[in-house]
């Protein structure tokens, strides 16, 4: 292994454990539950701050101000309470990561809101939405990690744990109430003397407020040039990473070091004289900070033009308005860049290579210096145009937006790569436990399962219903009588997923049944083997039987019916060597309808085939009417032909019965010579498996030596 390998090896350990701890996986989850909250809340601000004139004149005028109001009251509620929305969602992903389910959630999510509530300074007669907004999201972090963590470790101390309250004439209800109370009442007071220290030792209304003081205090030092504007790039892209809003808690630092230069400038400018104040808060926003914190405009950008995961694509789709007018929340807390080891660097290092860019372009006159107010949702080169009133201010951002494209790039890649391991692990476990019961998850729904694997199987199933527009592909497996002939072929369903790779067909059907497209599929199936029948005849003989499968519930329907009649009336099915081969018996009852269905499919000129045929009830009922041609073996019998002598006598059995009514029997998995021989001594017509040929695509000639999915 080289050494660059060996140190991508050791990134990736870093950051599997990284993402690995707890309270990285909790914050995330939280971020993610979050997310409706961020979109309804993005569009309700840039319908409130549209950049038009006209458009702010309409709003503000239209029946009294009624529709500026009525986006006010969707960003009050969404944005305007973040933190609150913020500190349940992290409480609730914590305790979902480390606690049973005998825990209240109750209790824990209204232990870390009071917590919250204390630390924001609740009690202030100045408390406002400013003090529970996006300002307080890295305290949401600190109470709803903090106060959750707390109240189980008391939980788990306190000897009550495993106990019920009872009290006369009380109701359920009442008990479970009192068995949280305890906790809760420790939660709150701990956190409650935390801050009343905090406001004692420090001199501070709440211990917020000290986090804003201690904010402050970092930009005290030297005059506002390069050095501070680029430590102040720094530290708000930092707090922003750890999920603190930090343009809004750096604001004051902002308006006392930053904010005033813009007036200098404009007076100096009205005066006649030169500008010479280059950095200002139009200078950040329009340079620095495009498309929000971290210039996630260039994010975007190298997500759709580099990704190749579907659902990140997907968030930058819909981040993408809100983001054009520089309203990124939705991108850092639905990506997530908060608590995400990966993009720590580019998404530091991208505004500080721009904000040195724009320093230095301005420095050198390359770009004149700003002397006039801009919106900070303006969209990038209206803004840049805008702010200097030169073309050279909307060429620099473009400059800046094409530079951090290139640095966010590798990391999407790496994000990509991260995504598709994580991915293939939880496919891989997903496929185990199906086949480990196979048998058990037949009368089952997959997708209505309450745990990991039916999450995963709802998401699956969407993706296969998804992909069935694009058609299916099908590989075929030849099958050859006694004489080495080839007379057959089977056509077999192949899934190729852009992540997992080659999809095991057992759970295609499954998911396409449980969604409701099986149906749909198994026209495809059909169709696409019959479009494929040319190519087949070409290359294993021209009286080849192509076999088709079809599942016993699909076989009777009378959507089926018609839908191989319409193709009968296109082209008549007789002397075309097609056959139906029938799977799942347990979905077929063998009734006066199915036995009509199939005498139609019969008439239309389809042969019919029984497939994993053995000797239950089941099966043997099937040979009664003299309906079908063809049975297939049971897998297992011919796998155990030469170790089982039970294996043996069975498929004995069924050759017997067979021959005598004019049947013949297919044998599939057969592997080795000894498998064949054996067969034919004992009855055997045809034999389909390895010993032959694998699966094999028509188009392109490859062989599928995948011996899990090449027969099933």
């Amino acid at each position: 292994m080289s050494g660059k390998s060996l140190k991508i090896k050791r990134i990736y350990s870093i950051l599997s454990k990284a993402e690995q701890l707890t309270i990285v996986s909790a914050i995330r989850g939280g971020l993610l539950n979050i997310t409706p909250v961020l979109i309804v809340g993005a569009f309700a601000l840039i319908l409130k701050t549209f950049p038009v004139a006209a458009y702010q004149t309409f709003i503000t005028n239209f029946a009294n101000g009624l529709l500026l109001s009525f986006f006010d009251f969707i960003y009050s509620a969404t944005f305007g309470v973040l933190s609150i929305y913020m500190t349940i969602a992290i409480c609730h992903s914590y305790v979902k990561i480390k606690s049973d389910n005998n825990v209240s959630y109750i209790g824990i999510v209204a232990a870390s809101l009071i917590s919250f509530f204390i630390l924001a300074g609740a009690y202030l007669p100045d408390f406002g939405t400013d003090n529970i907004g996006p300002k307080s999201m890295f305290l949401a972090i600190i109470t709803g990690i903090g106060a959750s963590a707390f109240y189980l470790k008391i939980y788990e101390i306190l000897p009550f744990r495993n106990r019920r309250f009872y009290s006369t004439g009380a109701d359920r209800e009442f008990n479970q109430m009192l068995s949280y109370l305890a906790p809760m009442t420790l939660t709150v007071l701990t956190f409650a003397a935390f801050n009343a220290v905090i406001v004692y030792a420090f001199k501070v209304d709440s211990f917020r407020m000290l986090l804003i003081l201690a904010f402050d205090k970092l930009f005290s030092f030297g005059e506002s040039g390069f050095i501070k504007g680029f430590f102040f790039v720094l530290f708000s892209s930092v707090l922003w990473f750890f999920g603190i809003h930090g343009s809004d808690t750096l604001e004051s630092v902002m308006q006392t070091y930053f904010t005033p230069l813009l007036e200098v400038n404009k007076a100096v400018a009205a005066a006649g004289g030169v500008p010479t104040g280059i950095l200002n808060k139009v200078f950040f926003d329009c340079f620095v900070l495009m498309g929000g914190c971290g210039a996630t405009i260039c994010l975007l950008i190298a997500i759709l033009i580099f990704s190749k995961n579907r659902s990140r694509r997907g968030l930058g789709f819909a981040a993408a308005f809100p983001m054009i007018f520089n309203i990124n929340e939705l991108m850092v807390f639905g990506l997530p860049i908060v608590f995400n080891p990966i993009m720590l660097i580019p998404f530091i290092s991208v505004p500080l290579v721009c904000y040195s860019i724009g320093y230095l372009a301005t420095y050198l006159g390359l770009v004149p210096i700003i002397t006039e107010s801009v919106e900070w949702t303006t969209p990038i080169i209206l803004g840049g145009y805008r702010a200097t009133g030169s073309v050279a201010g909307s060429i620099l951002q473009i400059v800046n937006v094409c530079v951090g494209v290139l640095i966010y790039s590798p990391f999407i890649r790496l994000l990509d790569r991260k995504d598709e391991e994580k991915y293939r692990k939880e496919y891989d476990s997903f496929v185990d436990y199906f086949r480990r019961n196979e048998y058990s998850l037949s009368g089952v729904k997959l997708t209505e399962q309450n745990n990991t694997y039916g999450e995963f199987a709802k998401a699956l199933c969407a993706e296969i219903k998804h992909g069935l527009q694009k058609g299916v592909d099908l590989a075929y497996q030849p099958q050859y009588d006694n004489d080495g002939n080839c007379v057959g072929a089977e056509a077999l369903l192949r899934w190729k997923h852009p992540i997992y790779g080659m999809l095991y067909p057992p759970i295609v059907i499954k998911l396409a049944d449980e969604g409701g497209f099986l149906s749909d599929l198994e026209e495809n199936v059909f169709m696409r083997a019959l479009s494929d029948r040319h190519e087949l005849l070409c290359k294993f003989g021209e009286n080849v039987k192509l076999s088709i499968n079809v599942t016993g519930k699909t076989v009777v329907t009378p959507r089926y019916l018609q839908f191989c009649q319409r193709l009968s009336e296109k082209e008549s099915f007789k002397d075309k060597n097609l056959c139906i081969e029938i799977t799942e018996q347990d979905a077929l009852i063998f009734d006066e309808k199915t036995k009509k269905a199939l005498n139609t499919l019969h008439d239309l000129g389809l042969y019919l085939a029984i497939d994993d045929f053995s000797m239950g009830q089941t099966s043997i009922n099937y040979l009664k009417e003299n309906l079908f041609d063809f049975i297939k073996l049971d897998g297992s019998l011919v796998k155990g032909l030469l170790t089982n002598n039970n294996c043996r006598e069975i498929i004995l059995s069924i050759t017997r019965l067979a021959k005598s009514l004019n049947l013949k029997v297919i044998a599939e998995f057969v592997e080795t010579s000894q498998q064949r021989d054996a067969l034919k001594k004992i009855g055997c017509d045809i034999y389909q498996g390895f010993l032959y040929s694998s699966a094999i695509f028509i188009s392109d000639n490859k062989e599928i030596i995948n011996r899990d999915t090449a027969e099933k």
